[in-house]
């Protein structure tokens, strides 16, 4: 039991470092988005190659599908992060990503899978939600002793909203595409819910990664207007970023399917811990004393928030 909970613990440390690491290995936005896909496509070949293949895993045509749309719409949410880490600093663009992604992950299985159905599971989830949003705007509360309000700061840190915004709406269907595509049927249960819903998931994970760096040139040549400098030296240096992100990926399935999903979606939010106070202690983002108080009781705010979404009474 104690190897099953070591193993959930791999996403959110391999999740929340891929700013740290993006961070460090340098290059732009778009380059730290190219890079991170390339890196996740090999990752996914060998999975593919490794795992799908030997276990005769269904992976026809839906499944490519489901996977290409999957990684096409992550590309935008993984763009939209780098930017806002790019504006913001790993230890405020991190927090808000991932109060982004709990909320919009929780409105959608909402509202569009239909999985909160009583009365209870909407209090509390509501209630979720709410520390979630609290959090996120304590650990990126500004000092105003500190001298942080001059324009150009507030200017970065909209920008750096606007695509965290932009982020969460593409992770968001990200995480969505697979389980509505089983729900409307494009996906049998039968399929589906083999081993758990992990060959299913696992089989996705090679397609997924193509679309993601389908997403990332698209992205990278006519948004971002990089395609000049995409295949410079950053972009080969963040494939470990993707790499690292794939075995976060990996895991987080082999893990929902030993100790159940709401553990292993609740014990993956602690990579808010590692891409916060990592950007502070690691990459020596500057904070004030008051912001550190602040910081902390806002990441602890956001967990909080993150394990009563992910186990809600019926």
């Amino acid at each position: 039991m104690m190897l099953q909970y070591l193993i959930a613990l791999i996403p959110a440390l391999a999740w929340g470092s891929t700013g740290l690491f993006s961070t460090k290995l340098g290059g732009s936005a778009g380059q730290q988005t190219l890079g991170m896909t390339v890196g996740a496509m090999a990752f996914g070949l060998l999975t593919f190659i490794g795992f799908v293949v030997p276990n005769q895993i269904n992976a026809g045509m839906n499944i490519w599908i489901v996977g290409l749309l999957s990684g096409l719409l992550w590309a935008v949410g993984q763009a939209g992060q780098f930017t806002a880490i790019k504006a913001m600093g790993v230890s405020n663009a991190i927090p808000w990503s991932t109060a982004g992604q709990i909320v919009g992950n929780a409105a959608l299985a909402a509202t569009v899978l239909g999985e909160w159905s009583t009365a209870k599971m909407w209090i509390f989830g509501t209630i979720a939600i709410f520390l979630v949003v609290v959090g996120a705007m304590l650990t990126a509360k500004r000092d105003k002793a500190a001298n942080e309000d001059d324009m150009a700061g507030k200017t970065e840190a909209t920008r750096g909203l606007i695509a965290i915004l932009i982020s969460t709406a593409g992770y968001a269907g990200y995480f969505i595409i697979p389980n509505l595509m089983r729900k409307v049927g494009y996906i049998s249960s039968t399929i589906a819910n083999r081993n758990h819903g992990v060959d299913y998931m696992t089989a996705t994970i090679f397609p997924q990664s193509i679309g993601m760096v389908i997403g990332a040139f698209l992205i990278v040549i006519f948004f971002m207007r990089e395609a000049s400098v995409m295949f410079q030296a950053p972009t080969w240096r963040n494939m470990l970023t993707g790499a690292a992100w794939g075995v976060g990926n990996l895991a987080m399935f082999i893990s929902a399917a030993t100790i159940g999903q709401a553990v292993a979606v609740t014990m993956s939010q602690m990579g808010i811990i590692v891409g916060t106070f990592g950007g502070i202690f690691i990459l020596h983002e500057r904070k004030t004393s008051t912001q550190m108080k602040f910081i902390v009781i806002g990441s602890i705010m956001i967990v909080a928030g993150g394990i009563l979404i992910s186990n809600l009474p019926k």
